[in-house]
């Protein structure tokens, strides 16, 4: 099977017919993008400004809650990397869910990661644009994010390697970033620089490694199980590349000492040289107060432009993961046919797609900040953790079939299998869980629950008419 073709139907659908010729997806994307995407994608946004307030609410403790989410996104990527490596797809989890549950779950599960993919480049252009608003502040940030959204949608219409390009450099600048602070933030915990070695003092000698309770770790959890959204991706990228298989086999083996050095290891030096009480991890970001500490000079300067390359590089990379899934939703047969066209290789029409649906979400962030923005973002607040939930579910019934049918695609294999499935699922099935405790994470529960309600009755209403044809 081509690695970017539809999968077989299942039982009682009706299946898409094969792209013709022309119509394919080009495979121009090299080991080197494919590696440096995978390395630069747990690098965000969210990790450098947005963990200060799970350091905030769980003091010291933020360093298990980042163990735990980042064992679970393990499990996670794992088993998504076994699926992907056996059937590459640019569809991704959206397909497998089509192939082992139906139809309507790849509907759901596609077009919910494709919204949240919209939404977060809406919200990228937006916080990208007040910073460069900061900097230049005669230009309005509205001009710099319509600049921001017309230059990533013209170079996602472009060959697919300018993609790669844009974020094998983008990943490069961030992954040096971070390997800096690590190195910068060992010296400081040595005493090498800043005001000495700090030792234990701030982790346990301002109310304990747990300071605020179980209560502080819930909530430090829940924002680190975010800040790792979008990890996703490599696995859609993967089915354009040289070599679908071996590039994201390579890139799952590799995912737990990425997110093991970058996420828990600068996690572990930030609440050990300052205080998780001083207000600047909040205000001004984690990162930006270490360095500060450290007497890094022009930190704040430094950290800015390092957070406005993640962000420009998330809008890349979002823009590009939702025209691949819409393109790979609608030739299937579960969307608007008219965006599945290629020209040279790339879906322009759902490139487009997907860059209005964000900029109608940029316009919504202007004129509706309060209603239509606030349901779209607390809607894709939660969508990440149903993608997962899907991912759980289908995994345990591909494996399945594949040991009965083809065990010789299982080059990537689930730990523990079922076992280990089976604690991740309940995993999520907690988070969601503990999302009830607090009044806001309520809201984004009841948003995603309208969106996975609508996209499922759809997708079961599609199901029964192309039974209906047969």
């Amino acid at each position: 099977m081509a690695p970017t073709s539809a999968p077989t139907a299942p039982p009682g659908t009706t299946a898409p017919a094969p792209p013709a010729a022309g119509q394919q997806l080009s495979h121009g994307l090299k080991q080197r993008h494919l590696s440096m995407i995978a390395l630069g994608g747990v690098i965000g946004a969210g990790l450098f400004v947005g963990s200060g307030a799970g350091i905030a609410a769980a003091g010291p403790a933020i360093i298990l809650a980042f163990v735990l989410s980042g064992l679970l996104v393990m499990l996670i990527m794992r088993m998504l990397g076994e699926m992907s490596a056996a059937r590459p797809a640019s569809g991704s989890f959206s397909v497998h869910a089509e192939k082992e549950l139906g139809p309507w779950a790849g509907i759901t599960a596609g077009w919910m990661y494709w919204v949240m993919l919209c939404c977060g480049v809406a919200a990228e252009a937006t916080a990208a644009g007040k910073i460069v608003n900061g900097w230049v502040p005669g230009v309005s940030s509205w001009v710099w994010v319509a600049l921001f959204m017309v230059f990533f949608c013209a170079s996602n219409l472009t060959a697919v390697k300018n993609f790669g390009e844009f974020e094998f450099w983008f990943a490069a600048v961030k992954v040096a970033a971070i390997i800096a602070f690590l190195v910068l933030g060992g010296l400081g915990v040595a005493g090498v620089l800043g005001p000495g070695a700090p030792g234990t003092a701030n982790l346990t000698g301002q109310g304990g490694f747990l300071p605020t309770g179980v209560s502080g770790l819930i909530v430090g959890l829940l924002a680190s199980v975010f800040a790792y959204g979008g990890l996703e991706t490599v696995t859609i990228a993967a089915a354009e590349s040289e070599d679908p298989k071996r590039n994201v086999a390579n890139a799952v083996r590799t995912a737990v000492w990425r997110i093991a050095i970058f996420y828990i290891g600068s996690m572990a030096l930030v609440v050990t040289l300052v205080s998780w009480k001083d207000p600047a991890v909040v205000a001004d970001g984690p990162y930006v107060t270490v360095l500060r500490h450290l007497g890094v000079p022009g930190a704040g300067t430094i950290m800015q432009f390092v957070v406005l390359i993640a962000l420009l590089s998330a809008m890349n990379a979002n823009i590009y993961g939702a025209s691949r899934m819409a393109y790979s939703l609608v030739g299937r047969g579960q969307g608007p046919r008219a965006l599945a066209k290629v020209s040279r290789g790339v879906p322009r029409r759902a490139v487009l797609a997907s860059c209005l649906f964000g900029f109608a979400a940029v316009l919504a962030a202007k004129f509706w900040p309060a209603t239509v923005f606030t349901w779209l973002m607390n809607t894709t607040g939660v969508a990440i953790l149903v993608v997962w939930l899907f991912i759980c579910v289908v995994q345990l019934r591909m494996r399945r079939r594949l040991e009965r049918e083809e065990p010789g695609l299982l080059t990537v294999r689930m730990w523990g299998f079922p076992y280990l499935t089976w604690v991740a699922m309940a995993a999520v099935a907690g988070i969601l869980a503990l999302m009830t405790t607090t009044e806001g994470n309520r809201q984004q529960l009841y948003a995603a629950g309208v969106l996975v309600a609508l996209l499922t009755a759809a997708g079961l209403l599609k199901q029964r008419r192309d039974a209906a044809r047969r």
